[in-house]
């Protein structure tokens, strides 16, 4: 009698094989299971909750342990509980998702109305053997508005038997009136140290050597997903038994089954790079490049190398432990961070999250790539903004502007001539007197006008200062740009506007100090010059009269230049440049 050989048990993936089946088994989420039971103990069970996470994280896995605990039941526990020691009456059928009781949906393929309806109509029935009847909705963000809208009276009153859990990678999608009806947990994804470490205790189970570089190799391209970890990890398995070899599966191994960059490599590309070396740069990118690594992927990883050293360079020597690699890079880190400046970082970054994006782009990726490289490796020999500054004190012997000093001017005598008064009404503000540097003329006659409720303004610096903490930022330019002051007077200005000045300027400034200061003023035009400055060109002209902004200017033909107060404030609206129509009558 012939007997037939047994047929070997069906392979599962690690995914599946190793997927948690109570909360002892899952990983992380220590918060949501500190909620959970407390929420038990006390009897404080919410009749809704949404799972959201990133893939792979153990959303639909943490819903079927959530239908379990709510359903547990032994021969001696009677009630939810997160302690699921053994098995329950429910726990096995809740698992392989065939029990009548929970019910799983897919809002992915059954996104309409009438799908939500059906759910409805049969939330009303009791369950059959369980305590509760669960709704398990997987990416419920897909459902569509009408869908939504006729679960919302279901889900804000259920039935005391239905309970309902709803996993999403796309929080944003959903509903805010959902959202206010359910008990939020948000999954987060693992860093790398806890996915290797996991990862180590799966390979030992399976009887399979891994070096723990390749581990971390694994768990940084899993981007912290359990699932996407455990998938690699199974490829990485099949490797190693395919080759029959029994040495561990190296780090090198790993990066060739990735197509992943050499981590060491990618270290001295980047500091080729940033030190203007460009053809050991090319070459190194050229050798990783030829070896199979994504250039995409190049990129990204020198990318995640300059901000663990801006992390550094901002955070302290702490911060090195905490990148991608852990403590192996650490050393690394510090002595690197230490060589380049912030302003160098951060300009690196910059150029190279461009150099991405061109790469991703591009019709020839490598050549995008070396095109970000080379662009990195000469913006080297360029000083930055703050060496450059040093540079030219150096040169100059000049020391850095300070701030002007407060200057007022005094009242002056109203011309004898008759002048057209502005259209528009004219009142006063209540603002904290600011001056600032002003062209008006030494004063003829001094007057003695009543005195004005209100803020003292004693001067045309006062109205700019009023304009100022008005926020009317276009008044304060068209004043600083446009008006050659002639006379001033508490109550009266007048002025010589530039060509370019624009025709409201006079009543709208006499608007606007009726407005702010509840007195009438009297702005007026005249054609008389007193001075063939405004304020921004004379302020303008100071400026570039120092010594260091000479030098600067010199030494940068064409650049413009902006003025911001001492809290860091733009003065100006665009760059200062004296347009020669503006001092034209």
């Amino acid at each position: 009698m012939n007997e037939t050989p047994e047929k070997p048990p069906e392979y599962q993936v690690l995914a599946r094989k190793y997927r948690p089946s109570s909360f002892a088994d899952l990983l992380g989420h220590e918060a949501m299971q500190r909620t959970l039971r407390n929420a038990f103990a006390t009897n404080r069970i919410a009749h809704a909750f949404m799972l959201t996470g990133v893939r792979g994280v153990g959303k639909t896995t943490t819903a079927r342990i959530l239908a379990r605990a709510l359903n547990y039941q032994t021969d001696t526990i009677d009630a939810p509980t997160i302690d699921m020691a053994s098995e329950g009456q429910h726990c096995r059928a809740i698992a392989q998702g065939r029990h009548q009781d929970v019910i799983e949906m897919d809002a992915a393929s059954r996104t309409g109305v009438g799908d939500i309806r059906e759910l409805i109509e049969a939330v009303r029935y009791a369950p059959v053997e369980a305590r509760y009847k669960v709704y398990i909705i997987d990416e419920v963000h897909m459902l569509s508005t009408s869908a939504f809208n006729a679960l919302l009276k279901t889900l804000e009153e259920p039935p005391p038997h239905v309970k309902f859990i709803f996993a999403t990678t796309e929080i944003r999608k959903v509903p805010v009136t959902v959202l206010s009806r359910c008990q939020r947990f948000d999954l987060k994804r693992f860093d790398q140290e806890t996915l290797a470490e996991f990862l180590a205790g799966i390979a030992t189970k399976e009887e399979a050597q891994i070096d723990q570089d390749g581990l971390m190799l694994i768990a940084r391209a899993a981007e912290g997903s359990v699932r996407d970890a455990l998938s690699l990890l199974d490829q990485a398995i099949i490797q190693y038994a395919s080759e029959g070899s029994k040495d561990p599966v190296t780090a090198a191994q790993v990066q060739d089954m990735l197509g992943l960059a050499d981590r060491a490599a990618s270290w001295t590309l980047l500091t080729a790079a940033m030190t203007g070396d460009a053809p050991t740069a090319l070459k190194t990118f050229r050798t990783q490049y030829d070896a199979g690594a994504d250039p995409v992927v190049i990129l990204r990883d020198l990318l995640e190398i300059l901000h663990l050293l801006t992390r550094v360079k901002a955070a302290g020597e702490d911060a090195a432990s905490h990148g991608p690699a852990g403590d192996a890079e650490a050393k690394q880190a510090q002595q690197m961070a230490s060589d380049f400046s912030m302003a160098a970082l951060t300009r690196a970054w910059g150029l190279m999250m461009t150099g991405l994006k061109e790469t991703q782009t591009a019709p020839d990726a490598a050549a995008a790539a070396e095109m970000g490289l080379i662009r990195l490796a000469y913006a080297s020999d360029l000083p930055t903004p703050d060496e450059a500054l040093r540079l030219l004190t150096k040169q100059t012997g000049a020391t850095t502007p300070q701030p002007a000093a407060k200057t007022t001017a005094p009242p002056a005598t109203p011309p004898a001539t008759p002048m057209a008064i502005a259209s528009g009404g004219t009142q006063m503000a209540q603002p904290t007197p600011v001056s600032t540097p002003t062209s008006a003329p030494a004063p003829q006659t001094q007057l003695h006008p009543p005195a004005l409720p209100g803020p003292k303004l004693e001067s045309f610096a006062d109205i700019i200062a009023l304009a100022k903490d008005k926020r009317d930022i276009q008044l304060v330019n068209d004043l600083e740009r446009y008006v050659q002051l002639v006379s001033f007077a508490p109550g009266r200005i007048e002025f010589n506007p530039s060509a370019a000045a624009p025709r409201d300027l006079s009543g709208r400034l006499a608007k606007r100090l009726q407005d702010w200061t509840k007195q009438r003023w009297v702005v007026s035009i005249t054609s008389k010059k007193q001075g063939d400055q405004t304020m921004r060109s004379e302020r303008d002209a100071k400026i570039r009269a120092n010594p260091l902004v000479k030098a600067a200017l010199e030494t940068f033909p064409g650049a413009t230049f902006s003025v911001r107060d001492i809290k860091g404030e733009a003065l100006d609206e665009a760059p200062s440049e004296i347009d020669e129509d503006e001092t034209e009558d």
